[in-house]
């Protein structure tokens, strides 16, 4: 194998093990994002321990495709970019939703959420989804709520006994 052949193997080998550890990812399409605004988009994706680059399309299709995901390919043209979350399901989907409206240059191409093909809608759908700690307090008051009416009623007749 020639060398820039290998070079590309080597990659097309290090997206396929992201993508297999990977909870999630979202491509985006980063065409007329400025210098600046780029800058403020990889600060958010690093603060959020989100893995975000760009790589030729047709590297990033051959690793999809031997992982068999062939419906990504639609996507891999253009300027794309590559948002990927190891620990939150929606993370990248919030961060690169909130981004394409501050900035009205980056667009939601698609995505991938645990093994599967999410579209542009799907990924706008799940950065809607509150956060896995919000998420969990929202539980635990649902979960609260029956003994905390149970105790004000107890402690209602407690009251009115003493009376």
């Amino acid at each position: 194998m020639r060398p820039n052949q290998e070079a590309k193997r080597i990659v097309i080998e290090e997206l396929k093990s992201k993508i297999n550890k990977a909870k999630a990812f979202v491509l985006v399409d980063y065409k007329g994002l400025t210098v600046e605004n780029d800058t403020v988009l990889r600060k958010a994706y690093r603060e959020a321990k989100i893995e975000y680059g760009v790589h030729k399309n047709t590297l990033m299709r051959i690793a999809l495709n031997e992982l068999g995901y062939k419906q990504f390919d639609e996507a891999l043209n253009g300027p794309t970019a590559i948002a990927i979350s190891y620990e939150d399901e929606v993370l990248a989907a919030k961060i690169s939703k909130d981004n394409a409206d501050k900035f009205n240059t980056v667009q939601i191409k698609c995505g991938f959420l645990e093994g599967n093909f999410v579209d542009a809608k799907g990924v706008e759908a799940l950065a809607r989804i509150p956060s896995k700690p919000v998420l969990l307090g929202m539980l635990a008051n649902v979960l609260n709520a029956p003994v905390q009416g149970l105790a004000i009623a107890l402690k209602a007749i407690a009251d009115k006994q003493q009376a």
